[in-house]
Parts: structure tokens; C-alpha cells; sequence
């Protein structure tokens, strides 16, 4: 008989022993491994590890380039609009001190919005650094991911890496601006990762504190991090087979830490936004099984991504939904069961990709969903454990094939890179313009929730109104917010020039919601529009009250001001839209109006300090030049008047368009005798150019000589008689007429024949109705002023001249009502308040009488 062998198990303290002198990982890791890191380098060196990083960069830009020429999309709003970034150090300050100071965020991500300051400082809004940028994180986290799994001795790590970079399900992360969030946090977490591996093997305090501290900001770029510190009990279970009292007090710091900034974060995100989704425990459970299962799949085969994925049917008696919990289950148990035969590694791999998921699998409430349970953008790192998985499944597989097999695997996998690359490709293209993007996400869900009307607003942003009419009656149909459905069929039909329409819509979305902001808004500008420039600048103004950051409005408010001629509110109002939107398209615009009101409010010094400025932003425009050199002639510093004249002269040929400008640009100064004689040079050039016959009789006008005035406007009505040009011909020559001494019936024709050409005409009504007014028949001065307030209801000198006409014609009950109506509108309207109060003391005087 054979004696039995007698086994002793070895002490703890011999085990410890034991794993200091074994290999990393175990008895049990061998066959979880490829090479360590440190082999890697002896055979191939550093100069073979500079080579593949290039390579991945390389496959990143070919994969991503059409990146680089993307521009803004959607939630990238957030932070091109707010105030926060245009200012300084200021602003900076108030990223970190203030989490409300960025509007629109509904979590405090100090670090992300640092970015953004630091590049808004840099570049304003040139959108090529920002994905420039990203793509430059994105190629960290690739370089992060390759080292990491090295020293996890994980089979195929650079081709797990590469195929992190190219991956199609990454695109949201990358392409998307605003998704920097999930870059920076990644390379915080992947950092600290690799930090921790580092002090496990080595136990230093440095590497432990930085370690943490790269968790802390990887938490305040993104606070799904907070999976890290499983991430490091995990990868201690799958080397180890066990997680040691020591390993969790060494991860209990990171836990606290993680649980203290994520509690605080989503008790933030709660006061911003309120989220009520009564899903009950076990149909959450159904949700984040099939999240599971859906995240999963992309990560194999990222077929069609939409953006915005349909929202599910929560149905706990669904048995499809089951399916997919008992599946999962099944999976985690064979991979648990499984572990003594095939190694940890894959119960590890689903580990970290579950736990990774955990915070967005629908547990926990978040705003979006509302729209949809899943996001591309959520398993940026999460899908790193599937990937991994099957691609070191496939090099141990390879490893034992001949060299043919090998090579076979080897393609295969050049060919599914080469595919992924393409999807990635084809996917990045639709982050290219905002109509581009929403046009993808309908196209793909058309029911994605209020879709349409952001595809609306970018079709409106791009001129392309019958499109966008389209667009806003599919989300009439299909909204959840009928608010801003109405409001945008109502900006589609405003931008098409259906006032009647647009302003029954817009209406209506008042009706819904009072402070809809951008209703309200575009009130403004369907009024702005149509002349009507006191109501537009009613409506601009409640839009301020609603938003007192709001730019588009300031904008508009002060537009509509200076074509009122109020001169010192259009000033601060468009002042203060430039310091809104600095960067937007319409500045140069606004800072011309802007310089023009200060020049007639004889502010000359700041006017020709905007005039300066606009000289720098449009060097090749030579009309800054010339109202720069008005301004400076009217502060008699004719020598630099004269040096941007010639300035103005040397951009180009003297063509009669730019003569003509010269000329236009020194009688706005008021600068009338070199006006004439630009007018002259002009019509030596082109004696039939009408508008340089009118500019010239203008100029006359101002000089006082009548009589040339009215030949040279006959002659300017005989060269360009277009309805769109005469009216204001005719109307100049009657005031010319007037100011001769003439009959009043010869400038009375005159205005007829202006308003026969345009009955709305506002100069031509206000004239005419003042000349009968001075004629004694108020009947007919009464017509005409209430035709003016057909198109201009909100002007209080209107109002306040109706009730004149209307005291004189011994209406005195609807006289009050029209003066009350001017000072409500305008309570500084001297002339209704004298009316008024000369109504008044008639009233009292009356039954004495």
C-alpha cells in the first residue's frame, strides 16, 4: 500500500510571502497574461513605443478629421453663451466659487469649464481649437488605456487600444464639444489608475496622493468617475482571487471622497433641475439589464448610432424585458462558476464594464432620462471592459494557432479596425453643423423627443426658411412642448415674411407660457421688421426682463431705437449688446450703429473710438475709414482726417460705389460743402446714378438751397423711379416745397403721390397729417395719424397727436383716452403731458361756464 502524501497549508503570513516572490497576479494569472510591460520595452525598445503611439495618433486624426472642420452643435450653447466665459479672471473665479454662475449646467464640473475659459480667452469662438483639443485628449486617454492594460498584463493591448481610438461608439465623446467632459474625466481616471498600480507594487505616500488627487479631478470633470476606487477592489480580486482587509482600507479614503463630491453634486443637480420619473425599483432593474445588454452590443457591432436612441417601454410585464435581466444574470454566473476554468479575467472584464455603467443605468434620476435611457457618450470608459475582454480572448486564442492562423487573426482584426475607422469617419461628419446633426438624429429616430425643433432653429440659423417651416410642423406634431412648437412655426413663418401667421403663433406661445423668452423675442423682430420700431422695442425689452443676458435682444432693442432716432438709448442698448456678443456675426453692425449715435449725440471721442475699433475688426472695409475721418473732421483734427481718407482711397479704386460712400459717410457728418463735392466726382463717373443725384439734393436740402435740391431729386426720381426709392424722393421734395414758402397744396401732391406709392410710408403720413393739421382739418389729420398706428400702434407721439386732433375736432373723452395712452407708453412725452393737463383744466372750467 501505497503511503498518503500529507499536505500542510501554508501560514497567512508564508501566503504573503509567497505572492511577494511570485510572478504579479498569482499562481492564478499566468494564463490571464501576454508579456509584462517591462518585456515589452526590452525587446522593442523606446523608440518602437514612440512609433505605435504616432500610429494611434495617426488613426485617430484619419478616423476624426472631419472634425476639425466641425463647428458648435446643440449643448455647446452652455458654454458659448454664457457670460461667465467672456470674463476674465473674474469669471475663472467665479467657475470654481459659484456653480450657478454657468446657467445652463446642472452639475458643478469646475475643471471642464476651466477649459473652456482658458480657450475663450485664447481663441474667442473659432470652433477648430476646441475639437482640436479634444481630439488631443481623446488620444491621451488612447495612450492611457495602452499603458494600463500593459501593466495589467493584458493579452493585445496596443490592438484593445487602438481599437478604444477608432472605436464609432467614442464619437459623441469626442466630436461633441461639450462632451470634453468624458475626456478629461477619462484621463483622470485612467491617470489615477495607473497612479494606484504604482503605489500597490511600490507603497509610496506620493504615488498614493496623487492617485487621489487625480480621482478628485477627474470627479469635478465628471462625476461618473465615482466608479474608480470599485475599479482598483476589482483589480486587486482579479490578480490576487481575494480582496484583503488591507485593500479596502487603503480604497476607503477614495470611497469617501468619491461619495462625498457625487452626493454633493447630485444634491446640486436636484436644486437646478427636477426630475420626477416614478419608475418602481424592479422596473429600474429591467431598464439597466437592457442597458446592459444595449451597451454591449454597440461596443461589438456599432451599427446605426442615432445620438438620441428611442425611449423604452418600462413594462414589468414585458417578458422581452425579463429576457434581458435573466440573460445578464445567466452571464454574471457563468463567468463567476466559470472562473476556475477560464480565469478570472472575463468575470473581472463584465465587472468593471457593469460597475463602470452603474451610475447611468437608470437608478439614479437624471434630466435626460426623459428623452432616452441610454447615450453613446455614457460607456466612453465603461466599453474599455468588453473590448479588452475580446480582444485578449482573441490573442490567446491566436497564440495557440500555427503561424497562418495567426496571421488570418491578425487581418481580421486590420479588417474590423479598418470598418471602425469608416463608421468613426462617416460619424464624425454629422457633427459638422447643427443642421447636419439634428438632421442625422430625425433621420434615424424620427420620433427623438423635440428633435424637430432644434433641427427647426439650425435650418432657420442657415437661411434655409421653407425647410425649416417643414421641420417646425413635424414638431407640431410630434413635441412634447407645445410652447416651443408654436414658438418655432412662428420664427420659420417670421423669417419667411408670413407676419400675420407668425405673429398668431407667437402669440399663442404667450398664451402657454408668459416668460418664454424667445417668443418674446421674436415679437421683436417680426415688429422690427415691418417698421413697427416701438412695439419691437416693447417686446425687446420684456425679453431683457426675462433674460438680462440676453444679446440677440439687446441687440434688436438697440436696432430699434436708433432707427427711432433715439440716439442716447440706442447707445447704451447696443453697448450693451456688444458686450454680450462680442464674437457674434452681426458686432460690426451693432458697433457701427452704436458709433453713429454717439456721433449724433456729439459723444465724438467714444464714436470715433468705436470707428477705430472697426477699423482693426474690418481692415479691407474702407466705410469705417471714412466715418472715422467725418468724426475727426468734426473735432476739427482735419490732418488724421485726411490721413484715413487717403487710408480709404488706397484700399482700392476709386470706383463710383466707393465715391459715393465718401460722400454719403461726410454728410452724415454734417460735413455738407465736401460732401457736394464727392457728389460732383461721382456724377462726373456716371452722370445717370439716381442715388448719387438724391444724395446730392439731400445735401442741398441741409445747405438750404431748395430750389437745386428739388431739380436735382426731379432728376434722381427720372434715373431710378422704383417704388422702394421714390417715396422718400417725393416726400423730400414737398418739405423743400414747404421750406420755399410755397402753396401747401403743392407739398400736400407730393405726399399723395408718396403714399400712393406706399400708404404706409411713416414720413410721408406723419407730414401730410401735420401740414392739415396746420390747414384746420383735423378730420383728415385724424385719418392719417391712425393709419401711422396701424404700423407703429406703440408710439407715444402718435397717440399723443391723435388726441390733438381729436380735442380740436371736440372728441375731448377719446382725446384723454389717446393722451393717457401716449404717457403710458412714454411718461417723459412732454407734449401729452401739457395736452393733458390743458384737457383737464378744460374739463374744470366747463361747468362754470
Amino acid at each position: 500500500m501505497t503511503p498518503s502524501r500529507r499536505t500542510t497549508r501554508p501560514t497567512g503570513r508564508q501566503r504573503r510571502a509567497l505572492e511577494r516572490t511570485a510572478v504579479p497576479g498569482g499562481r492564478d494569472a499566468a494564463p490571464d497574461r501576454l508579456e509584462p510591460a517591462s518585456a515589452l520595452t526590452k525587446r522593442g525598445g523606446f523608440r518602437r513605443t514612440v512609433l505605435l503611439g504616432f500610429a494611434l495618433g495617426l488613426l485617430i486624426l484619419l478616423s476624426y478629421f472631419p472634425t476639425l472642420s466641425a463647428g458648435f452643435v446643440w449643448d455647446d450653447t452652455i458654454f458659448v453663451e454664457e457670460p461667465v466665459m467672456r470674463e476674465g479672471v473674474s469669471g475663472l473665479a467665479k467657475i470654481w466659487s459659484s456653480p450657478s454662475a454657468i446657467r445652463h449646467e446642472g452639475h458643478y464640473w469646475p475643471i471642464v469649464y476651466t477649459s473652456f475659459w482658458l480657450e475663450r480667452q485664447l481663441w474667442g469662438l473659432e470652433p477648430f481649437p476646441y475639437h482640436l483639443l479634444n481630439l488631443l485628449l481623446h488620444l491621451l486617454c488612447t495612450l492611457l488605456i495602452w499603458r494600463l492594460l500593459l501593466r495589467l498584463e493584458v493579452p493585445g493591448a496596443f490592438f484593445a487600444a487602438a481599437a478604444f481610438a477608432v472605436h464609432p461608439l467614442h464619437v459623441e465623446s469626442v466630436a461633441w464639444v461639450i462632451e470634453r467632459k468624458d475626456l478629461l474625466s477619462g484621463a483622470f481616471f485612467l491617470g489615477a489608475f495607473l497612479l494606484w498600480l504604482r503605489f500597490v507594487r511600490n507603497p509610496r505616500p506620493l504615488s498614493y496622493l496623487g492617485s487621489l488627487l487625480a480621482f478628485v479631478a477627474a470627479l469635478l470633470s465628471k462625476s461618473i468617475a465615482v466608479t474608480l476606487p470599485a475599479s482598483f477592489l476589482l483589480e486587486r480580486f482579479w490578480k490576487a482571487g481575494r480582496v484583503e482587509r488591507r485593500d479596502v482600507l487603503r480604497t476607503a479614503p477614495f470611497f469617501a471622497v468619491g461619495l462625498a463630491i457625487t452626493v454633493a453634486d447630485v444634491a446640486y443637480y436636484r436644486t437646478r433641475e427636477v426630475v420626477e420619473l416614478d419608475y418602481s425599483l424592479l422596473e429600474r432593474v429591467l431598464i439597466a439589464a437592457r442597458a446592459l445588454w444595449f451597451y454591449a452590443g454597440k461596443v461589438i457591432w456599432p451599427g446605426e448610432l442615432p445620438v438620441i436612441y428611442p425611449l423604452w417601454d418600462v413594462r414589468s410585464s414585458d417578458p422581452v424585458a425579463w429576457a434581458y435581466l435573466l440573460a445578464a444574470i445567466a452571464i454574471g454566473a457563468a463567468a463567476w462558476f466559470g472562473r476556475r476554468h477560464v480565469g478570472r479575467a472575463p468575470l473581472t472584464a463584465l465587472l468593471f464594464f457593469g460597475v463602470t455603467l452603474s451610475p447611468v443605468l437608470g437608478f439614479v434620476n437624471y434630466g435626460y432620462m426623459q428623452y432616452a435611457f441610454v447615450a453613446d457618450r455614457f460607456q466612453y470608459l465603461a466599453g474599455l471592459g468588453i473590448i479588452a475582454l475580446v480582444i485578449a480572448g482573441a490573442a490567446r486564442g491566436a497564440n495557440a494557432l500555427p503561424r497562418g492562423g495567426r496571421v488570418a487573426v491578425a487581418g481580421s482584426f486590420v479588417l474590423v479596425l479598418a470598418v471602425f475607422s469608416v463608421g468613426t469617419f462617416r460619424q464624425s461628419g454629422i457633427y459638422r453643423a447643427p443642421t447636419a446633426f439634428f438632421g442625422h438624429i430625425v433621420s434615424l429616430n424620427p420620433d427623438a423627443r423635440d428633435a424637430y425643433l432644434n433641427l427647426t432653429d439650425a435650418l432657420i440659423e442657415e437661411g434655409r426658411h421653407e425647410e425649416a417651416l417643414d421641420a417646425a410642423e413635424h414638431a407640431m406634431k410630434t413635441s412634447a412642448n407645445p410652447a416651443n412648437a408654436h414658438a418655432n412655426l412662428g420664427a420659420a413663418l417670421l423669417n419667411l415674411e408670413r407676419f400675420e401667421e407668425g405673429e398668431k403663433h407667437l402669440h399663442r406661445v404667450l398664451e402657454l407660457d408668459p416668460d418664454h423668452r424667445n417668443a418674446t423675442h421674436n415679437l421683436g423682430e417680426l415688429f422690427r421688421r415691418q417698421g413697427q420700431h416701438e412695439t419691437a422695442a416693447g417686446f425687446y425689452r420684456q425679453a431683457l426682463e426675462m433674460d438680462g443676458d440676453y444679446g440677440l435682444a439687446a441687440a434688436g432693442l438697440g436696432d430699434a431705437l436708433f432707427q427711432l432716432g433715439r440716439h442716447e438709448e440706442a447707445a447704451e442698448a447696443l453697448g450693451r449688446a456688444l458686450v454680450m456678443r462680442p464674437d457674434s456675426d452681426v458686432a460690426a453692425n451693432l458697433r457701427s450703429m452704436r458709433a453713429q449715435s454717439l456721433s449724433e449725440l456729439g459723444r465724438l471721442e467714444e464714436a470715433a473710438e468705436e470707428y477705430r475699433v472697426l477699423v482693426r475688426l474690418q481692415p479691407a472695409s474702407r466705410d469705417p475709414l471714412l466715418r472715422l475721418a467725418g468724426v475727426l473732421r468734426r473735432q476739427g483734427r482735419t490732418e488724421e482726417a485726411d490721413v484715413h481718407i487717403r487710408r480709404a482711397r488706397e484700399t482700392g479704386p476709386e470706383s463710383v460705389a466707393f465715391l459715393q460712400n465718401v460722400a454719403e459717410a461726410l454728410r452724415d457728418q454734417g460735413l455738407y460743402e465736401k460732401a457736394l463735392d464727392e457728389y460732383r466726382r461721382v456724377l462726373e463717373l456716371d452722370p445717370a446714378f439716381g442715388s448719387a443725384h438724391a444724395g446730392r439734393a439731400a445735401t442741398l436740402f441741409e445747405l438750404g438751397r431748395y430750389e437745386a435740391a428739388i431739380e436735382a431729386l426731379e432728376r434722381s426720381i427720372a434715373l431710378e423711379p422704383e417704388v422702394s426709392v421714390r417715396p422718400a424722393r417725393e416726400v423730400l421734395i414737398g418739405r423743400a416745397l414747404i421750406a420755399m414758402g410755397r402753396p401747401d397744396e403743392e407739398a400736400a401732391r407730393r405726399y399723395l403721390r408718396a403714399l400712393e406709392l406706399d400708404p404706409h410710408h411713416p414720413d410721408a403720413l406723419d407730414r401730410l397729417a401735420l401740414l392739415r393739421f396746420g390747414q384746420g382739418r383735423y378730420r383728415d389729420a385724424l385719418d392719417l395719424y391712425r393709419t401711422h398706428l396701424e404700423t407703429d400702434p406703440d408710439s407715444a407721439q402718435i397717440h399723443s397727436n391723435v388726441g390733438a386732433a381729436l380735442y380740436y375736432l371736440n372728441r375731448r373723452e377719446e382725446a384723454l383716452q389717446s393722451f393717457e395712452r401716449a404717457l403710458a407708453l412714454d411718461p417723459g412725452n412732454e407734449t401729452a403731458q401739457q395736452n393733458l393737463e390743458r384737457l383737464r383744466q378744460d374739463r374744470l372750467r366747463e361747468p362754470q361756464r
